[in-house]
């Protein structure tokens, strides 16, 4: 028992100096934002930036299924470089400033809920190549800000689909059928909210939805961060 306690102690350690010596570089090299260029604020997103972007109605964008999907900007200027840079450019820090602006969005609506938290999951080769799903770490920083629970067990992208982008709504619908397994044994019993970047159709989230209600998952709400 000792030498588990002198372990865990060496690892906050190492931890604390990890911050220490990060915060130290923070200070001679300055961040600069990515959006703006200026470094005043040593952020990847300064505050002028991020309040440059725009909610949406408060209101659900479409109804599928019985669940509410809700968008909460215009994929558009700082938006649109915000989610571009999380998810093609590496630039993970991002993450926490688009689930800012989705938790900002979504407390608005006053759904007094607890969630479990999916964020779409991608296939294990689109992780492998791109290494990270930018979704998951925008859905950890939203659990951290609104205190709900990531739930990224419960279901599984086990078909390796097109990108969507370029395809009709028809072939969304066909390209994601059957794209993803629910494990029921992995349901927190709780009301879920899906989290997505940007919803065009609604196809992913349509074909989620119809996954989970086969299981017999019922609650089930939706939030993109824009839609286009």
């Amino acid at each position: 028992m000792p030498r588990q306690t002198g372990l865990f102690n060496f690892l906050s350690y190492n931890d604390f100096m990890k911050n220490i010596l990060s915060s130290i570089l923070d200070l001679i090299y300055k961040k600069k934002c990515y959006f703006c260029g200026k470094s005043q604020e040593s952020v990847k997103m300064c505050s002028s930036c991020f309040d440059e972007l725009n909610f949406s109605d408060f209101r659900a964008n479409r109804v599928v299924k019985e669940a509410d999907i809700f968008s909460c900007g215009i994929y558009e200027k700082n938006l649109q470089k915000l989610i571009r840079g999380l998810k093609y450019h590496k630039q993970k820090e991002l993450a926490y400033y688009l689930a800012k602006f989705m938790y900002e969005y979504f407390e608005k609506l006053g759904i007094d809920k607890k969630f479990q938290i999916i964020p779409v999951p991608l296939h294990k080769n689109r992780i492998k190549k791109r290494k990270y799903n930018h979704m998951e770490l925008v859905a950890e920083e939203f659990c951290k800000m609104s205190g709900n629970i990531l739930n990224t067990e419960l279901i599984k992208r086990v078909k390796d689909t097109k990108p969507q982008y370029k395809l009709t709504r028809a072939e969304r619908l066909k390209n994601l059928e059957n794209a993803f397994f629910v494990d029921k044994t992995k349901d927190l019993k709780m009301p879920i909210l899906i989290m997505d970047d940007i919803c065009t159709t609604g196809a992913t989230f349509e074909e989620m939805i119809s996954a989970l209600k086969k299981s017999g998952i019922e609650d089930i709400t939706c939030l993109a961060s824009s839609s286009p």
